[in-house]
């Protein structure tokens, strides 16, 4: 039988299987905080949505939305933090890959989702309006969540990967899901700090579809996983690093806004401009 011993099946599985039962703790911990802080994210989203439906005038629903918000951005933090933790360790995964992506249809996924879904779309108000739309479009994000992981795993599974994917290891094929969660909660932050929800109930769902494409697409955001304790910078970089910290840090949620909606049209402008380059005859492997 004549295989070629580079894709020989028994192989790639003694390969997969080995790197499966290795579970390394610290990794995995961050990992875990991720799918706790989501949890909690749809803790407080049901809890907010119970709330309003009962009339409980004991605590606020927004207030239990930011929180949410929060709780999101934790997941974030933690989800950034177990895939740095595993490679500054030699410690990457299967397993912990897996996991990873378990956490992250929670937190970034299905939290988003309800929060939309609870907060603007407001199903106990207009029956037939959230069935016929409202739960589609909350289903449609989560989706397309749930693809975008999928894929991404597919295409660095050890099986398939290929000196073509480690040309563009860089960047991210499609909106990173954290990338889209964050996008949405921010604007639930700012909308619920000023009262703003029911004039972007429309809105944020077209908004919502329009991440739900960017997942599933074939444009490339940048990654930064290359930025690491080694990385050097020129001292007007560092600089306007610096004040960029401050700026979040004194305009916290209309910061985090701009920021996310910077990185996802960054990557839609940059897109557009290497399709115009290679009309024009640019060469398709710079692409």
């Amino acid at each position: 039988m004549d295989e070629d011993p580079e894709l020989e099946p028994k192989e790639v599985a003694k390969i997969d299987g080995s790197q499966a039962s290795k579970i390394y703790l610290l990794p995995n911990l961050f990992t875990a905080g991720n799918l706790f802080f989501g949890f909690l994210a749809i803790k407080n989203c049901i809890q907010a949505r119970y709330n309003v439906m009962l009339g409980d005038d004991s605590s606020d629903p927004n207030a239990l939305y930011r929180q949410a918000v929060l709780f999101i951005l934790g997941g974030m933090l933690c989800d950034s933090l177990d895939g740095r933790v595993a490679r500054l360790g030699g410690r990457e995964s299967l397993f912990g890959k897996e996991f990873d992506s378990i956490a992250d249809i929670v937190t970034f996924g299905i939290a988003p989702s309800l929060m939309v879904l609870f907060l603007l779309l407001n199903p106990a108000h207009n029956e037939d309006y959230s069935t016929k739309v409202g739960f589609f479009l909350a289903f449609v994000y989560l989706l397309c969540a749930g693809v975008r992981l999928a894929r991404f795993n597919v295409i660095t599974h050890p099986a398939v990967y290929s000196e073509k994917l480690d040309k563009s290891s860089g960047d991210f094929l499609g909106l990173p899901v954290p990338a889209a969660a964050g996008m949405i909660a921010t604007l639930v932050l700012v909308m619920t700090k000023h009262g703003l929800e029911q004039r972007w109930a429309i809105a944020l769902p077209v908004l919502m579809l329009f991440i739900s494409y960017l997942m599933i697409s074939s444009i490339r955001y940048p990654s930064f996983k290359n930025i690491g304790w080694q990385t050097q910078i020129r001292f007007r970089t560092f600089v306007a690093v610096l004040a960029l910290f401050a700026i979040i840090y004194f305009s916290r949620e209309y910061a985090l806004v701009l920021m996310f909606l910077g990185y996802l049209f960054y990557g839609v402008v940059r897109h557009l401009l290497r399709l115009r380059k290679k009309g024009e005859g640019a060469d398709p492997a710079e692409e």
